[in-house]
């Protein structure tokens, strides 16, 4: 079921993945702001968790990225966050995950385009990160442009086809067995969240960890 809003600011239209991506992102910020504001050497249920969360992360990172974990963490951290919470969203009545809209999805894909050229260039400098994409020929170049918009339209379909395939399975079975098996559904909804909040994160990270490492090896040979 849709649950549809809408306004206008100029010639701005905010809807309602909008309005749920601001929140989520507002949730997140007061979490993070609460969550630190007093830490302590023996830390309580609440600052057990974060740490707990941060440090599994941290790990994931690191385990891809060694040389450049610290640098890429707050960006990754956060990339995380917001999909777990976005994805799980739409569990909660009269809310939709704004992850089924290819708008939202698309964002995000941008926003990484950006960031593995943002963290490529700030690591390895312009003339070397550039170098990247004339090695091994220079024939190549077309073929690492068109990969760059390929993996990145990629990135926006694949988690908005799956978020809405979801959802539309999720519907279409209640609609057929009613409210007989709502505990199936419910966890598959969220082993699925779970699952493309990850491949999504993880794939961010490599292209990070591939704009930050890989080229370096090339520039050092």
């Amino acid at each position: 079921m849709e649950h549809e809003f809408s306004f206008s600011l100029g010639p701005v239209v905010i809807g309602t993945s909008l309005i749920t991506t601001w929140g989520i992102m507002l949730v997140i910020t007061a979490i993070a702001w609460f969550s630190t504001r007093h830490l302590k050497m023996l830390p309580d249920s609440l600052q057990t968790t974060v740490e707990g969360i941060v440090d599994t992360i941290d790990e994931a990172i690191s385990a891809v990225a060694p040389d450049h974990g610290r640098q890429i963490m707050p960006f990754i951290a956060s990339l995380w966050l917001f999909l777990i919470i976005a994805n799980l969203v739409g569990l909660i009545p009269g809310l939709d995950s704004p992850t089924r809209d290819l708008s939202v999805t698309s964002a995000l894909a941008v926003l990484v385009f950006f960031s593995v050229h943002w963290f490529g260039i700030k690591t390895l400098g312009l003339k070397s990160y550039l170098h990247h994409y004339l090695t091994p020929s220079p024939i190549l170049l077309p073929f690492h442009i068109i990969s760059e918009f390929t993996r990145t339209l990629a990135l926006a379909v694949r988690l908005f086809g799956n978020m809405m395939s979801l959802e539309m399975a999720a519907m279409l079975i209640l609609l057929v067995a009613g409210f007989l098996a709502p505990i199936p559904i419910l966890m598959l909804h969220i082993i699925e969240a779970l699952v493309q909040a990850y491949i999504f994160g993880m794939l961010a990270l490599i292209y990070l960890a591939g704009a930050m490492q890989s080229q370096q090896l090339n520039s050092q040979e």
